[in-house]
């Protein structure tokens, strides 16, 4: 197969020949390049294989070609499908072409034979393992005239040097770095990126800017070639969109979370961002805004600017920000127009007292790299925050530092002035041997380093861009692989990333700009947060993001003070804030519209302006009513209008409520209230019978059974060996019935005798006694204190009937009584003003329009009181709430009106405007209470049921005790008459027992035994036995007296 054109004669070798051909070929050419005569023409060799097969031995083949021939460029190649081409080198100064081209013929098909005959040809593909190369390509594209560029420089070349001077990193394989200029264009760049993807470049470490790594992404994942920077921190680039576009330094997202953990630190709620318009700056600040959303802080002004805005376009945006609330300003630009903001906002005034300026790490790179700065530039930047990728304290990095003056000098960087080392050229460093030791892990898996066309291009050949001239790096994939695992210790530290493909530890100092330089305040890491101690040492301990954990030494803030400024200050575009005011029809004690004038009075405007007064600032505001003067407003709408932007805030008599604390924040109460029960009520008059009030029927019931009870249960357990409760049956009735009720004064005289009877008595004496003491106490609180009666109790007692109930217009007791108590609508009756309160309940539930009871907030229904005696609170307070003014949620001037509502609470103030207002003439009947609660059963049901268990245990026990002398004393006479007596006749014969004085029956018994015994010893004497009989009586006395003792 071969090529001839008028201009140029070439042989092409046939598919599928090895390296080895390609050499022999090139050997013997050469033979007879010299032998030949001069001329014009020139021989180009081109190896065609086919286009969808491993290329890895046509780079064989082109090495072994230039081992055999001088260093000869090689040119641009086409294609011709379906195979693809690869120019091996070319060769001049051949005059008999055609001889060449024989020789070349003869030895190729030589070849080939040979390699069929072999059998090592198969479908054109040929194995071959190649030694590493002895150079290795990469590029990198940076601005060299940036602060970054010419630091990054610098540290490129000394990194090349470094690690082509160590044979152990890459086994005598040196590296190649070509270094493009971009020229802060974007243009410039992609065209640099497309001239590295037409040689053989392994890597490119660069774009130095987010928004070039965006667009040359798409191309390294093309043409798989990683693609490493130190300086494009854009977070959206670590997205599954650009798999090989690898971050060799901090994310922004983390440098973003450091900056919302600064707000949050200092108590911050909103922020301005003013940004570059690019993707770099609109990502970091998407970025920042969702971290702050995370800590429940906003950016509350987005200012953004392009990269070559004048210094006219930076002054209409500042001006812009100094309009607005907020004081707390975050910068993110690029380093060449950070300073150019900071020089206007000097210009404006924005750089004094009051202001925070926080710069992202741009700042901090100015001050490494140019430092000393001018003095007037440093003035700009008094009392700024910034920040600066942390990198431990090594051996390492110090060794560098001291090299880094040497290097710039060599260089030639200093022209312009001494060039710092940033942190950017730290990673710029680490960055080249982090490829390093990647590449050599890649050789050392078996990698090659060849390409292959990329067909889709080959079909947009024609013109002059050459697109098909660029080649996709086979290995792309493996070295991708191998730079994502490596791990190492370089000038920043540990270096390893993490599945997002980030580097582990991202951590920050944070920097006070003072004086001529800067002090560091503290550290950010994403592992604990704010501290004063380096990360390195927190990594040790387990984590702890608490807020007590979290410190920063003080700052010296913008205006030399080291007070934390408040953040925020009213904006100063002449609006004033719109306040709404509930326009109440009722109770204007409270609120009230001056007739005629845009002004309202009242206990709540009095309380704000007090409040208002106490700030350390002056707040310009509107008083706007809120309702149409003729029914009662409804104040959840009013502080949903707060949320819908119509009010900035809301003033009155606003109840904190669950459903509003949703919608707005609201600041400490100034007034306690709560929901209560109004009723009518009637007075109780004494009269003889007074005395019965203090319990309810049913436990002077109770009561009285149970004094009979234990008469009985003492009479039970006496009347055996007690002779005070024997006797004729009349009295010994008597003796139970004066017994019993005698306890009440503990007067009995009867002695108990029994230990059984003492027992019950010792317990129902206790009984008698919290009875008589409960009874005494309600007794004198009926007769000394002036009662009321109503027939509802509480909420309780409306909840279980179905009378109507009325409640304020407007209010959302209506709501509540619904929603957490199940009462129907249908029952409730708004009601829009004291009057109408009186009206309702005078009718009664009975009448059309009437209501049993006004369910209202405690601080209306005491004013509404205060004139109307035949009225009460019933019940306790349901609920606990009080009295706040709304603001917007996180709203600084909530805190602000908080802490000086409690100002007013300390200094009496809030007191004496109360007293003002709210002490009008109290009703007559205002000493008053409702009739005291009749002392019910289920109070001393404890008692009654400790006294009942006593009585059954004690009379138990007696019936066993019963029960067992029974069968003693009387099992043979039982057995003698078990045959002829009814169970009616042992009944009987049992109660006579019991009825019995114990005594007597012992005397009994002991008789019967001894006449027993007498029968069984007839033979015995008569002094024997009458000794036996006397000696019976004796113990028998004994028995009695013990058994009597011991019951």
């Amino acid at each position: 197969m071969q090529r001839l054109s008028l201009e140029e004669k070439s042989w092409t070798i046939v598919p599928g020949v090895f390296a080895k051909a390609v050499a022999e070929v090139a050997k013997q050419l050469r033979g007879q390049g010299k032998r030949g005569a001069k001329g014009g023409h020139k021989l180009s060799l081109e190896l065609f294989y086919p286009a969808h097969i491993t290329t890895h031995y046509v780079e064989d083949a082109r090495q072994c070609w230039r081992q055999q021939s001088d260093p000869l460029q090689l040119p641009s190649t086409g294609n011709w499908f379906p195979f693809s081409v690869a120019h091996l080198g070319v060769w001049n100064g051949w005059s008999d072409s055609i001889a060449a081209l024989q020789l070349a013929m003869n030895l190729i098909w030589v070849l080939v034979l040979m390699i069929f005959n072999n059998g090592h040809f198969s479908q054109g593909v040929s194995t071959n393992t190649s030694k590493r190369p002895e150079v290795v390509n990469i590029g990198s594209i940076i601005t060299f005239n940036s602060a970054i560029g010419k630091v990054a420089k610098v540290a490129l070349k000394a990194a090349i040097e470094d690690v082509n001077s160590d044979p152990a990193i890459l086994g005598g394989t040196k590296l190649k770095v070509t270094m493009l200029n971009s020229n802060h264009s974007g243009f410039l760049s992609i065209a640099q990126a497309l001239k590295f993807m037409e040689t053989d470049t392994v890597a490119i470490i660069g774009p130095q800017a987010s928004d070039l790594a965006h667009v040359i992404s798409h191309i390294a994942n093309e043409l798989q070639v990683p693609l490493l920077s130190f300086s494009a921190t854009d977070p959206t680039l670590s997205s599954l969109q650009y798999p090989f576009f690898v971050r060799t330094s901090q994310n922004d997202l983390f440098q973003m979370a450091a900056i919302a953990d600064i707000v949050q630190y200092y108590e911050w709620r909103e922020v301005i961002a003013i940004y570059v318009d690019d993707d770099y700056g609109r990502n970091g600040i998407s970025a920042l805004a969702d971290q702050l959303a995370m800590k429940r802080c906003q950016i509350s002004y987005k200012a953004p600017l392009t990269s070559q805005a004048s210094q006219t376009e930076i002054q209409d945006v500042l001006v812009q920000v100094a309009l607005a609330e907020s004081r707390i300003l975050v910068v993110h630009m690029h380093p060449s127009s950070g300073l150019d903001v900071l020089s206007v906002a000097q210009y404006l005034g924005m750089t004094g007292s009051g202001y925070v300026w926080i710069a992202t790490n741009w700042l901090s790179t100015i001050l490494d790299t140019n430092s000393p700065l001018p003095r007037e530039t440093m003035d700009k930047i008094q009392g700024l925050i910034t920040l600066r990728i942390y990198t431990p304290d090594t051996k390492l990095k110090r060794n560098f530092a001291s090299r880094w003056k040497n290097l710039t000098i060599t260089s030639n960087q200093t022209a312009n002035g001494p060039v710092g080392l940033s942190t950017y050229g730290l990673y710029a460093y680490d960055t080249v041997w982090m490829l390093a030791n990647a590449i050599d892990a890649f050789f050392n898996q078996g990698g090659h380093i060849s390409f292959s066309n990329d067909s889709r291009l080959s079909e947009l050949n024609g013109g002059n861009l050459h697109l098909d001239a660029m080649s996709i790096f086979n290995g792309g994939k493996l070295l991708l692989d191998s730079i994502l695992k490596v791990n190492f210790t370089g000038l920043t530290g540990p270096i390893r990333f993490d599945p997002d493909k980030s580097l582990i530890r991202p951590a920050f100092d944070v920097i006070n700009v003072i004086g001529s330089g800067v002090r560091r305040v503290g550290y950010w890491s994403n592992y604990s947060g704010l501290s004063v101690v380096p990360p390195d040492t927190l990594y040790t301990k387990p984590p702890n993001r608490s807020s007590s954990s979290q410190q920063l030494y003080s700052v010296i803030w913008p205006g030399q003070t080291a007070q934390k400024p408040r953040g925020w200050v009213f904006p100063n575009n002449g609006r004033q804030l719109r306040i709404g005011v509930p326009n109440h029809v009722s109770y204007r004690e409270f609120v009230a519209k001056v007739p005629g004038t845009d002004t309202f009075k009242g206990y709540c405007i009095d309380v704000f302006t007090a409040a208002v007064n106490l700030l350390p600032y002056a707040v310009p505001y509107k008083l706007i009513p809120f309702g149409d003067g003729i029914n009662n407003p409804n104040c959840t709408d009013l502080v949903r209008l707060i949320t819908a932007g119509v009010y900035d805030a809301a003033v009155g008599d606003i109840a904190i409520i669950t459903d509003r604390t949703r919608m707005a924040d609201f600041t400490q109460p100034y007034i306690e209230s709560g929901l209560v029960v109004v009723a009518p009520v009637r007075r109780l008059n004494s009269n003889g019978w007074a005395f019965l009030r203090p319990f309810t029927p049913m436990m002077w019931s109770v009561t009285a059974v149970f004094f009979l009870a234990v008469g009985v249960v003492i009479w039970i357990l006496e009347h055996r060996i007690n002779d005070e409760f024997r006797g004729p049956p009349r009295k010994q009735f008597t003796t139970i019935l004066w017994f019993s009720f005698s306890t009440m004064f503990f007067s009995h005289r009867e002695t108990t005798m029994s230990s059984l009877g003492r027992f019950v008595l010792i317990i129902w004496l206790f009984v008698v006694l919290i009875i008589n003491s409960s009874y005494t106490a309600s007794l004198t609180s009926i007769l000394t204190v002036q009662q009321l009666s109503s027939p509802v109790d509480g909420i309780e007692s409306l909840i279980m009937s179905n009378e109507p109930i009325g409640y304020q217009q407007g209010s959302f007791s209506g709501n509540y009584l619904t929603s957490e108590y199940g009462i129907h609508e249908s029952r409730l009756i708004p009601l829009n003003s004291p009057e109408d309160y009186d009206e309702a309940l005078k009718k009664g539930p009975n009448k059309k329009g009437g209501v049993a009871a006004v369910v209202d907030e405690r601080a209306y229904l005491e004013i509404f009181l205060s004139t109307r005696c035949e009225y009460s609170i019933v019940g306790p307070q349901f609920t606990k709430s009080g009295w706040g003014f709304a603001f917007p949620r996180d709203s600084p001037l909530a805190v602000d009106m908080s802490t000086a509502i409690l100002k007013l609470s300390e200094n009496g103030e809030l007191q004496r405007i109360h007293d003002k207002w709210l002490m009008g003439s109290a009703c007559s009947l205002q000493g008053a209470t409702l009739q005291v609660d009749r002392l019910q059963l289920g109070s001393f049901s404890g008692l009654f049921l400790i006294c009942g268990l006593a009585c059954s245990l004690a009379l138990l026990v007696y019936f066993v005790l019963m029960v067992r002398q029974y069968s003693r004393h009387y099992v043979d006479k039982a057995a003698e008459s078990s045959n002829r007596s009814s169970p009616s006749a042992h009944l009987q014969t049992f109660l006579t027992f019991v009825d019995e004085k114990e005594e007597e029956v012992i005397k009994r018994s002991k008789r019967r035994q001894l006449e027993k015994d007498s029968n069984r010893s007839n033979g015995e004497d008569e002094p024997t036995i009458v000794s036996n009989i006397s000696h019976a009586e004796t113990s028998s006395n004994i028995s009695t007296v013990s058994f009597a003792s011991g019951v």
